[in-house]
């Protein structure tokens, strides 16, 4: 049997096709894995929560739960250490919480770790709150998207986590800060953690100051004031104090049982992971320019199929991460002119305007791509540095090769074929074909020729080329 290029350019989607299977496969076995080590009998089902809260630690735990209970769970332990997150994702956690047909139990631990932000919200929404010594939480207060706030006058610059007042003054006795949005996102999550904490009997004054004036508490200090139900040292102490204590679920009064009980880690399977990676900001913003790139170069070489293939996936994987991160669409507008200008600085050469115009673009837009300064789920200015110093290099070489190309002698268009050089594609009984800058062209020559020979053209006759190999 011969094979040739055609041959083999015909087969390669199939074998893509099996590997993509192959990989799936791997994958489902890998899942269905876990799943095994994570049934037989009774059990708490131990989840973990390291780093910002985001769409796939949503998916994680609210999957997991489900699977726990599928599995025969007595409970959930979610062992957390948070800066913070997404609004909208801990919310859809906080509601699969409350509405889970087993106790769901967060525990912040190891020593060192907290509880900031979204991970107040959390302990707040779970059946049992608990921490380690030497663990802190609070500091609540939405951080501020879509640009920096406008504080006023004799307050403090805001940082990360909120604006906090300045002075000794009680928020009660002045003035709320901040704009009219600002002040309904304020008094939108106060009424939300008020009713966290009412619904579970805690302190629900500090959980408003925790909103208001990102305070923070110890853990000590925590179980003083009524902001969680108990502290334990390891994961065997919370088990052994949480024995026989009464939680209230949706569907009524529990009595948690976790004397003996054995401990399962649930870790998060391929989907999760996949998740994980494609809505970090670092990588959705990477997919989305390796995306824009791969388009420019399948338009610089028609035909060429690999760039546009890759870029249209990793477009599309870009687009599906922005979809559930908060994104700014004015910084995706200028990511996409970005892209334009750069393609059209090869097709109306301006030596360098448009490709520098391009690339300002591109830098402002991956900067205000993503619209939230929750830690951790912001674009670094690596990141940034990456996409000016890629665009740089890709709109040199386009004016390097359109230098080129005004200093090659003119030709006349009935001659222009001549002396280019061509590898064959294709043997026919009479013709051959070429392929010449991703076109076809079919070629006469007095020497055999074969798939894969180099080939010059001595001629061009409308469109027909003879040709001859190199080196003859």
């Amino acid at each position: 049997m011969r094979w040739n290029r055609r041959g083999f350019t015909l087969l390669r989607p199939g074998l893509l096709l099996w590997l993509a299977l192959l990989m799936l496969g791997a994958l489902g076995l890998q899942a269905q894995e876990t799943d095994d080590t994570s049934s037989g009998g009774p059990h708490v089902a131990e989840l973990t929560i390291d780093g910002p809260i985001g769409p796939a630690t949503k998916d994680y735990i609210l999957r997991s739960i489900d699977t726990a209970h599928e599995a025969g769970a007595h409970a959930v332990l979610i062992r957390m250490d948070t800066p913070g997150g997404l609004d909208a994702a801990t919310r859809d956690m906080i509601k699969g919480i409350l509405a889970a047909p087993l106790p769901v139990i967060t525990y912040v631990h190891p020593a060192g770790a907290r509880a900031a932000s979204a991970g107040t919200y959390i302990l707040y929404g779970s059946h049992v709150a608990a921490m380690t010594p030497s663990t802190s939480l609070g500091a609540a207060t939405p951080v501020q998207m879509g640009g920096l706030p406008t504080p006023p006058s004799g307050e403090q610059e805001s940082g990360n986590e909120g604006d906090q007042e300045s002075g000794e003054s009680s928020p009660d006795a002045s003035p709320q800060p901040g704009s009219a949005m600002e002040r309904k996102v304020i008094n939108d999550s106060v009424a939300f953690i008020r009713g966290l904490a009412e619904r579970y009997d805690r302190n629900a004054d500090w959980a408003e100051k925790a909103v208001r004036d990102a305070v923070s508490l110890t853990a000590s200090e925590a179980l003083e004031q009524n902001v969680i139900d108990l502290v334990a040292d390891n994961r065997e102490d919370l088990l052994a104090q949480l024995d026989g204590r009464e939680v209230q679920l949706e569907s009524g009064p529990f009595t948690l049982q976790t004397a003996d009980l054995p401990i399962v880690s649930y870790a998060p399977d391929w989907r999760s992971e996949l998740l994980g990676i494609i809505t970090n900001p670092q990588i959705a913003s990477i997919l989305l320019l390796i995306g824009v790139y791969g388009l420019i170069l399948e338009g610089y070489n028609p035909g060429a199929l690999v760039p546009g293939v890759v870029g249209i996936i990793c477009l599309l994987l870009g687009l599906y991460a922005l979809q559930v991160l908060p994104v700014n669409y004015a910084g995706l507008a200028l990511i996409v002119l970005g892209g334009i200008l750069i393609l059209a600085e090869a097709f109306l050469p301006s030596f360098g305007v448009l490709g520098i115009g391009g690339v300002i673009a591109l830098v402002m837009g991956s900067i205000m791509l993503v619209d939230t300064d929750v830690p951790g789920m912001e674009v670094s200015y690596e990141i940034v540095g990456a996409v000016a110093a890629v665009g740089s290099l890709v709109v040199l070489g386009i004016v390097t090769m359109v230098g080129r190309s005004l200093r090659m002698p003119r030709k006349d268009v009935s001659h222009a074929m001549e002396g280019r050089v061509a590898d064959v594609t294709q043997v026919g009984e009479e013709h051959a074909t070429v392929r010449i800058d991703g076109e076809f062209w079919t070629v006469s020559s007095d020497q055999p020729l074969k798939p894969g020979d180099t080939v010059e053209v001595v001629s061009q006759d409308g469109l027909h080329l003879r040709v001859r190999p190199t080196g003859q």
